[in-house]
């Protein structure tokens, strides 16, 4: 069986964050751990574009556009969605992943989706530097695995 290792070298690659700006504590926590996972692996930060959009729900059409530009080798997606007393958090939750997982399926680009669902503040203020830095890790991953595949 042949099999295709790991690969976190993120050397060269170039980056696209978009990031929500809704409940800015917690996206502002992903961003920072995404970034200082990013230059671990060798990302500069000269090759990292950073786009904020108002909230989760806005986040896809971004994603898209950066997509098709064909600028960025992975992109990255920044949000909090804390679920609330309506239906609404049901609303945004599904809608920016399946517009996420859209943008990585039509473009071909990959798309680390670090958009929390969390049920309340402190449970996403616990999350966010980790999934922050998992974001970072799956896109240079990912990117590595397609041009191995290509």
């Amino acid at each position: 069986m042949k099999e295709i290792e790991k690969n976190l070298n993120g050397t060269g690659m170039r980056i696209g964050i978009v990031q929500s700006r809704f409940n800015p504590v917690v996206c502002e926590g992903l961003l920072a751990a995404c970034r200082m996972q990013l230059a671990q692996q060798g990302v500069s930060d000269a090759d990292i574009t950073l786009a904020s959009v108002p909230g989760a729900l806005e986040i896809p059409l971004v994603l898209q556009q950066m997509a098709m530009s064909k600028k960025f080798d992975a992109l990255i997606a920044l949000g909090a969605v804390i679920r609330g007393d309506t239906y609404h958090f049901e609303v945004v939750s599904n809608e920016s992943a399946r517009g996420v997982s859209e943008v990585q399926l039509h473009s071909g680009v990959p798309v680390a989706n670090a958009i929390l669902t969390t049920d309340s503040d402190e449970q996403a203020e616990e999350r966010m530097n980790i999934k922050g830095a998992e974001a970072a890790l799956v896109a240079i991953e990912m990117v590595n695995l397609q041009r191995k595949l290509a």
